[in-house]
């Protein structure tokens, strides 16, 4: 049992990244979906899918096949732990990579990048840096 589910999620995605696998498997809540979601409008995964019955539901991940340039997604790091949660107002959102990379901010209607924050004015939980 973890007590930061999101960053067990975030470290089997960074893993199985780097040791080049096709997909993952991660057990399912709506923020890991939301999470998910983003990555793939986002285009750092090929896509995902929610599977199983309602306790053990499962997310599969799949990654995109790496290209010359590289791999689709390099990195990710949670920010705000159960232990030290970062808020952030709407001027405060971080750029990560200088705009290269998304910041996943929790906001009151709902999971969005930092961009799309910004643009609504809404300010919340910096939950991750994805790059």
């Amino acid at each position: 049992m973890t007590s930061d589910t999101i960053a067990d999620m975030l470290t089997r995605i960074r893993n199985a990244n780097l040791a080049n696998h096709r997909s993952v498997e991660i057990p399912a809540s709506r923020m890991k979906v939301e999470i998910a979601r983003l990555l793939e409008e986002e285009g750092f995964i090929a896509g995902f899918e929610v599977t199983g019955e309602a306790p053990h539901r499962v997310i599969a991940i799949t990654f995109k096949p790496r290209n010359p340039r590289g791999k689709a997604l390099s990195g990710l790091r949670r920010v705000s732990r159960p232990g030290l949660r970062v808020y952030a107002r709407t001027a405060e959102i971080p750029r990560v990579l200088g705009g290269l990379g998304v910041a996943v901010i929790s906001t009151s209607q709902g999971l969005m990048t930092g961009q799309k924050a910004q643009r609504l004015g809404l300010g919340g939980e910096v939950v991750a840096h994805v790059w």
